[in-house]
């Protein structure tokens, strides 16, 4: 499958690169009448074939019609862009069908031929009327017509003035994208902040106009000690800091200023060339930029493009193939120009979520500089991503599966690593542990062996970076036995990456390793009472709410479970299709009142705005989990409530987690209405009932179909005792039905009934003016009803 379609590809590259100039005349071809008679026929007109022509280069053909178009149209100012032809999906089809009849035919049908590069390079010209913003001035399109491709788009008011006064570059695509980082980057238009605090931090320029659009006003303390010794001294840099803390712009922000550094020293050397090929570096740029903007649309909106075979791919990122406006004897210098343009930054992440936040929050910064980034994260079509990476991006974040995969496959773009001049390994001490990610050890051997840079920078950062464990005594009885601190730990994180001079250690953690906003409860419980107060806080206390788990098996079954009950929960997991985690994560951030049941896969590094709570359903494993997964919410001096429902195994990783954060105080019970868990406890056992008739049917049902579509292909008979379940009659599989339904009918009515019951709901008139009615935990959040009990708790220790 995939080879026809590169077969095609390759076709269709040719026959852009060859164009037909007419030389002789159309001569008519005599057909039998009877041919006309038969229904494939039937909308013939006439054949005509041609003999007398000529084979040119297509960028010839560019130009004569360049030429005529200038001339009808005198209205038009500047000069145009033609770039490469793009189809869009649903002319592609009838292109390609066109191409294939012109290659069966033995004379080349040259109106045809013609009238295809002609309508290409009118698409490409609508196209960029569109997304193209140049670096000096903006250029038109001449065409006012706009092919509607699958993808709606936003028009693009024709304004020539207000255009050009833009001076920089921005990568604006014309569809606004969602994602769960657009309310954490949005931007507000009618008034700049003012980013004078940024300017002792040595920022760049276009940096500094990107900080001010965004908003961001002040460096955070993590930033006000990063930039300085990462920009001005060139230093690596090792960071900890709490959750929410503006990690990600501490290392971006000096990736941008490498890489304008770069830019410059290499563009400075170039001043020497030609006015001609200047122009062409020039174009090839805006090329580049506006292929960068159609993919970004894709890489953030992963759930429009469809399935993942690479037809689906095509849409909207394979741009260029060829340049009409050029010469052929120009092709050499834009491949010159790729060869001059290496890879100087890497962002390595743990996740794949996270990596696409990173690529959000560099690309807001990288507004107005012109650095193209790309991604690369398993998941999604791996030729999708090469070709991302034949554009030549500056920055590339991955995660260490799919970039060592590509690396192996020795992609041109990530052969040569010497001149990168950046390495990033964002949430660090989870990418270096003992078992984990055996990729990217092969990745930094490479590095810091044939492909080492004495010139690059390295960042580390991490908020349990600094977060050291007691070791155990039996540990500690071994002959070589070290006693782990900080420091030991630092020294060895920097050799596993590869750190060889030294770093700027910058630690800001509390001796908590939580943020200080957060608040920290507890209910202790029977582990088959854990639903109950799940239910309960979910019920009793609505927003957006995280809750944890340590397996996958764990989320899918409370999935099942609330959506039964109504809750309309989102699972999030590793074993779950890409596209459909990046789905489930911005409607997350969308909806004001939502519930994410997730493993540790969203621990770490994502930045969900307003996220309110965060339930541990089950005890993380470690102290560094605990800190990341509570990190989720009290994000940027935000409140924010974690819960930890500790069942009898639980206890032993509690005591570990509050032995290595050295918590002083006990953590507060969570306050529970006991009158409501009656209810809470009748609804849920019979969900449990219902999920659990549900889930046996659905796994034996589709056990056995697997069993007699095997049987039925190697014809044998099937005998029952193979089946799962016995295999019931009709009466009593209709009887089983019925109780479901019947339970299911009893559970709805459970639901409509209200949980929490106000006490008094009738005003009356007072000589006071209000009556006093008892307070109710009804409107109450989470916070308000845990400071009130603490409240109460010091009243009654004062009193006695």
């Amino acid at each position: 499958m995939k080879a026809r379609k590169g077969g095609r590809f390759r076709s269709s590259f040719k026959l852009k690169r060859k164009g037909i100039e007419v030389v002789g005349e159309w001569k008519t071809v005599q057909i039998d009448p009877n041919l006309f008679a038969e229904e494939e026929f039937r909308d013939i007109v006439c054949l005509e074939e041609l003999t007398e022509y000529k084979l040119v280069s297509s960028s010839k053909v560019g130009k004569v019609k360049e030429k005529k178009r200038k001339a009808e149209s005198a209205s038009e100012e500047g000069n145009e862009e033609v770039g490469e032809p793009v189809v869009p999906p649903k002319k592609k089809k009838k292109n390609k069908d066109l191409r294939s009849q012109t290659d069966k035919g033995n004379t080349p049908n040259a109106a045809e031929v013609d009238v295809l590069v002609d309508q290409e390079a009118n698409c490409n010209e609508i196209i960029e009327e569109a997304n193209c913003e140049d670096r000096e001035h903006v250029t038109e399109s001449m065409s006012s017509r706009r092919d509607t491709p699958k993808k709606k788009k936003k028009k693009v008011p024709n304004n020539k003035a207000s255009q050009a006064q833009e001076a920089l570059p921005s990568v604006a695509t014309s569809k606004k994208v969602k994602n769960w980082t657009t309310e954490v980057l949005s931007a507000s238009t009618d008034q700049k902040a003012d980013v004078s605090a940024w300017k002792d931090l040595f920022v760049p320029e276009p940096v500094l106009q990107a900080l001010s659009y965004l908003g961001f006003s002040a460096p955070t303390p993590i930033q006000a000690l990063a930039l300085p010794s990462a920009i001005r001294d060139n230093m690596d840099v090792l960071g900890a800091a709490e959750t929410g803390s503006g990690k990600t712009l501490a290392f971006a922000i000096p990736m941008i200023h490498s890489v304008l550094q770069w830019q410059k020293s290499n563009n400075s050397t170039a001043r020497n060339d030609s006015v001609s090929k200047e122009s062409h570096q020039h174009h090839d740029e805006t090329r580049w930029e506006n292929e960068d903007e159609a993919e970004k649309v894709t890489h953030q909106q992963a759930e429009n493009s469809g399935d993942e075979d690479d037809a689906s791919f095509t849409t909207g990122c394979v741009k260029v193939l060829e340049n009409v406006e050029f010469e052929s004897d120009d092709e050499t210098h834009t491949v010159d120009s790729h060869k001059k343009r290496p890879l100087l930054g890497l962002v390595l992440t743990p996740t794949r979520e996270l990596a696409v936040q990173v690529k959000h929050h560099i690309d807001a910064v990288a507004k107005f500089t012109g650095i193209k980034t790309a991604i690369l994260v398993g998941g999604m079509a791996a030729q999708k991503q090469e070709r991302v990476l034949n554009r030549k991006p500056e920055i590339v974040i991955a995660t260490p599966g799919r970039l060592w995969e590509l690396v192996k496959e020795r992609h041109p773009h990530l052969s040569n690593l010497r001149q990168l001049r950046c390495l990033v390994i964002d949430e660090a001490d989870r990418m270096v542990e003992k078992g984990h990610f055996l990729e990217l050890s092969q990745l930094l051997e490479i590095l810091n062996d044939s492909q080492y840079n004495p010139r690059r920078q390295t960042f580390v950062f991490s908020a349990t970076l600094t977060l050291v464990h007691q070791t155990p005594t039996r540990v500690l009885q071994k002959k070589n036995a070290k006693k782990m601190d900080k420091k030991t730990k630092l020294e060895l994180l920097m050799e596993k990456v590869g750190i060889k001079g030294k770093p700027k250690v910058i630690d800001l953690t509390r001796k908590e390793a939580t943020v200080e906003t957060l608040t920290e409860t507890r209910i202790h419980c029977n582990t088959n009472e854990k639903d109950y107060y799940l239910y309960y806080f979910l019920l009793q206390y609505p927003g957006r709410t995280m809750v944890f788990a340590n397996s996958i098996d764990c989320v899918k079954r409370l999935s099942s479970l609330l959506t039964i009950l109504n809750c309309d929960p989102l699972p999030l997991h590793a074993n779950m299709h890409q596209k459909q985690r990046l789905k489930n994560l911005e409607r997350f951030a969308e909806r004001e009142s939502c519930v994410l049941l997730t493993t540790d896969v969203a621990a770490r590094g994502l930045d969900i705005p307003n996220v309110q709570h965060v339930i541990h359903y089950q005890v993380p494993r470690t102290s560094e989990l605990y800190v990341h997964r509570s990190g989720r919410t009290a994000r940027a001096a935000n409140e924010g409530l974690s819960l930890l429902l500790i069942g009898p195994e639980d206890l032993i990783n509690f005591r570990k987690i509050y032995k290595t954060l050295e918590k002083s105080e006990e953590l507060p019970f969570f306050p529970v209405d006991a009158k409501c868990m009656i209810s809470i406890k009748e609804r849920m056992n019979l969900a449990r009932q219902i999920e659990k008739a549900e889930f046996f049917n659905s796994r034996a049902k589709q056990h056995n179909s697997w069993l007699q579509q095997a049987a039925e292909a190697l014809e044998m008979d099937l005998d029952d005792d193979m089946l799962m379940g016995k295999k019931a009659s009709e009466q009593e599989e209709s009887q089983k039905q019925k109780m479901l339904k019947g339970m299911k009918k009893q559970l709805k009515h459970m639901l409509s009934q209200p949980l929490f019951k106000v006490l008094m709901k009738t005003k009356y008139p007072t000589q006071s003016g209000k009556l006093l009615l008892p307070q109710t935990s009804v409107g109450i959040s989470a916070l308000g009803a845990v400071s009130k009990k603490q409240a109460k708790k010091k009243k009654s220790i004062k009193e006695n």
